[in-house]
């Protein structure tokens, strides 16, 4: 198990985010919220993608059929293969952002909002069918940050950044509820951003101004830090061909002096081996 990390896409994102392995193109989605980008990087080949949004993307996923689902200032929008854009979900919010999203076991699309100026409260977290069905899970979120699910889908683990808490529900395929905190992380270690869930039921969680992945047991516990270089971490997906890849992804913006590797794309090969994410079914 390897100890080190490396750089994957050098990079000067103001606000990497969201990385996510898509195995039906063998390439890693990963994207700049503030810089309006979306990333793709082969690891075969090296090859790199960059498409620009026309607002704030919160977050990108395959979809079963093709194309992407993406996390948009004002909804949830659809790209099929052709590069048709629709909207799947409308609904612009003045002062709201699209911040990380997450595809359940079922398919579905679980998507977050926050507010410009971080207001208490003021963010969401919607669960979006394919035919466009929305219904809201939580609606007093602050900044809605990294969801997952343990291997067996019965429980969804959920970061409301400020809270400095991993939360964890209980999961029936449609509803959470028993909301209760998994692990809460200390003064002066970071914030709580995106996190994935291993093939383990372990969560990894990316902590901003921590400069660490953080590995939690199931039952809570502390037992692995990857310390990084760039102190505002942002998340983390395993990726390549055997899911044992962990993927980070980081952010320049705010800091006075970033480090030269901040905004960057990272890798840690060979971390451990992670469970594959549902393609939306939309």
């Amino acid at each position: 198990m390897s100890a080190g990390y490396e750089v994957a896409v050098r990079a000067e994102a103001e606000l990497g985010e969201g990385p996510t392995w898509d195995p039906a193109t063998g390439r890693l989605l990963w994207l700049d919220i503030l810089g309006m980008r979306v990333h793709t990087y082969d690891p075969a080949t090296g090859r790199r993608t960059v498409r620009t949004t026309e607002q704030h993307v919160g977050a990108v996923k395959p979809r079963a059929g093709g194309g992407l689902v993406l996390n948009l200032r004002d909804g949830v929008g659809l790209l099929d293969p052709d590069d048709t854009f629709r909207w799947l979900h409308h609904e612009p919010v003045a002062g709201r952002r699209a911040n990380e999203a997450a595809v359940a076991p079922d398919g579905s699309l679980w998507a977050g909002t926050m507010r410009y100026d971080e207001a208490p409260g003021g963010g969401t977290l919607t669960r979006l069918t394919g035919d466009g069905t929305a219904r809201t899970v939580l609606s007093d979120a602050t900044v809605s940050n990294g969801t997952g699910w343990s291997p067996d889908g019965r429980l969804m683990y959920y970061v409301d950044t400020p809270t400095r808490r991993v939360d964890v529900f209980d999961h029936d395929g449609e509803h959470v509820h028993a909301r209760r905190p998994f692990v809460e992380i200390e003064e002066g270690a970071g914030f709580p951003d995106g996190l994935t869930v291993d093939a383990e039921g372990c969560v990894w969680v990316a902590l901003w101004d921590g400069g660490a992945v953080r590995r939690y047991t199931p039952g809570g516990r502390l037992d692995r830090v990857i310390p990084l270089p760039t102190p505002r971490t942002t998340a983390c997906a395993f990726g390549g061909a055997g899911l044992t890849d962990l993927y980070v992804t980081t952010a320049r913006t705010g800091l006075p002096a970033p480090h030269p590797l901040s905004g960057s794309l990272l890798v840690v090969p060979g971390a451990g081996r992670g469970l594959p994410e549902p393609a939306f079914q939309g």
